[in-house]
């Protein structure tokens, strides 16, 4: 089943889009109930890059971050950018065909890299480390050592960070080849029309 492109944005498009926003805020309230060290408020994101594609994967991202910034966690207005280069990262990483089981740790090294120097700057200059996220219980400790604050931040966002998209992108990879092929097609603003194997 080949998929053919319809011009402008459709109503499964913009379902998507919101569905993605409820998953990156109900992944972040529970991340944030339980003090996980990793955040789960990227899937409905990298989920929205691999079906729309970059431009609107950056959408979820920015939009969870205004709602979840005005209501349960003002952080997570602040680090919206972040989320944003995710949904870019992920769009380009499905693109290139990158998110397959062998691979999926390259996957989602590019994915979390660009996203862990913004957030990284983002938390030192702007919270001087001390956010809400669990893994900041880990940043203190490792502050106290020759590593000191600045270089504890990357080291434990670039963990955290890397664990999340990996989880984040294996989340999405199981789920879109569980879907049926014309709902996806769907979601992404096509239509079906003729029969192939090839996966989205």
């Amino acid at each position: 089943m080949n998929c053919q492109r319809k011009t402008g944005i459709s109503v499964y498009r913009l379902c998507l889009i919101g569905m993605a926003v409820v998953m990156n805020a109900a992944g972040a309230q529970l991340a944030l109930t339980l003090r996980l060290p990793v955040y789960l408020d990227s899937i409905g994101t990298v989920m929205a890059g691999a079906m729309l594609g970059p431009v609107y994967g950056m959408m979820p991202s920015l939009l969870s971050g205004l709602v979840l910034g005005m209501t349960i966690d003002i952080y997570s207005l602040y680090f919206a950018p972040a989320g944003m280069l995710v949904g870019l990262m992920s769009g380009l990483v499905w693109k290139m065909h990158l998110a397959e089981k062998r691979r999926m740790w390259l996957a989602a090294m590019l994915v979390a890299v660009p996203g862990t120097f913004v957030s990284s700057a983002i938390c030192a200059v702007v919270f001087g480390g001390i956010t809400s996220s669990g893994s900041m219980i880990l940043v203190q400790l490792l502050a106290r050592t020759p590593l000191g604050m600045t270089a504890s931040i990357f080291l434990v966002q670039m963990v955290t960070d890397y664990a999340d998209r990996l989880i984040s992108i294996f989340f999405v990879a199981v789920l879109l080849r569980t879907l049926p092929y014309d709902l996806k097609c769907k979601w992404k603003g096509e239509t079906g029309g003729g029969h192939s194997g090839e996966a989205l």
